[in-house]
C-alpha cells in the first residue's frame, strides 16, 4: 500500500511481542496451569475459565503477569472447589514467578531498526502491563539507550494514547506507532487520527484479537520489523 511518512518525527514502539517475545510465556504457564488442575476438569474448561477470570479482574488487577498469576490461583480455587492443595497454590505461583524471571529475547532486527532510526527520529515506548516488570524487561534489553521516552499505560484506547500524545506535545499528524496488536497498537491510533504499523506475532492473546476487513482501516501491515526500514529512513 502507498503510504506517505514524510512528516513523521516521532515513532513509538510497543514493547511486548513487538520488541521481544512475550506471549508465549504465557501460553506455556496456561498449559502447565492445565496440566496441574487437570485432575478437577477438561482442559478446555480450565482454559475457558482462566480466560473468564482474567478478563472480570482486569480493571482491578490490569494487565500483565502478576493478574495473571492472581488470576490462575483464583481460577484453581473455583475449578476445585476450593479442595486444591496448598502445594498446588505454591506451583501456580512459581509458574508466575519463571515469567517474570525469564531472560529478555530480542525478536529479529529489533536493535539495527532502532540504531537507524534513533538518528532520524524521536523514539518512544508505549506499552501496557505490570510497571515494575516493563521497566526490568527494558533493562534486561539493552535497549534503553535508543528512547527518549518510556510509558507504561494501564490501558491503550483511543483516550490513553491522546492524553499521552498532548502530555508530550506530540503533533498527532507527526506520530507513527508500531506494534503487534491491531486492538491496541493500530486501530486506536487510527481512530485519533495518527498513522500505524501492524507486524503480527504468532501468537496472539484472545483478548487482543480482533477481526477487520480490508480497506476499513488505513495502516501498513509488514511481516517483521526489519520490514519498516524500507518506509522509514
Amino acid at each position: 500500500m502507498e503510504v506517505d511518512y514524510s512528516q513523521i518525527t516521532v515513532v513509538g514502539f510497543d514493547a511486548d511481542d513487538t520488541l521481544w517475545v512475550n506471549e508465549t510465556y504465557f501460553r506455556d504457564a496456561e498449559q502447565k496451569f492445565g496440566k496441574l488442575l487437570e485432575g478437577y476438569e477438561t482442559m478446555n474448561t480450565i482454559d475457558q475459565e482462566l480466560f473468564k477470570m482474567e478478563i472480570d479482574n482486569l480493571e482491578l488487577y490490569g494487565y500483565g503477569v502478576k493478574g495473571f498469576m492472581l488470576s490462575m490461583v483464583e481460577s484453581a480455587l473455583k475449578l476445585s472447589n476450593n479442595r486444591v492443595s496448598q502445594a498446588t497454590i505454591e506451583e501456580i505461583l512459581n509458574l508466575g514467578k519463571e515469567m517474570l524471571r525469564q531472560p529478555v529475547e530480542l525478536l529479529d532486527g529489533v536493535r539495527e531498526v532502532l540504531r537507524k532510526l534513533s538518528g532520524n527520529y524521536r523514539l518512544i515506548v508505549l506499552t501496557k502491563g505490570d510497571l515494575l516488570d516493563q521497566e526490568r524487561k527494558l533493562e534486561r534489553s539493552g535497549l534503553s539507550e535508543f528512547f527518549h521516552h518510556v510509558e507504561v499505560l494501564s490501558d491503550k484506547k483511543e483516550v490513553n494514547y491522546q492524553h499521552l500524545l498532548d502530555h508530550l506535545q506530540i503533533d498527532v499528524n507527526e506520530f507513527l506507532m508500531i506494534g503487534n496488536s491491531l486492538k491496541s497498537d493500530v486501530l486506536p491510533l487510527i481512530e485519533i487520527g495518527a498513522q500505524a504499523v501492524h507486524v503480527p506475532f504468532h501468537t496472539t492473546w484472545e483478548h487482543e484479537q480482533v477481526k477487520v476487513n480490508d480497506g476499513d482501516y488505513n495502516y501498513l501491515k509488514i511481516n517483521k520489523l526489519s520490514d519498516i526500514l524500507e518506509y522509514l529512513k
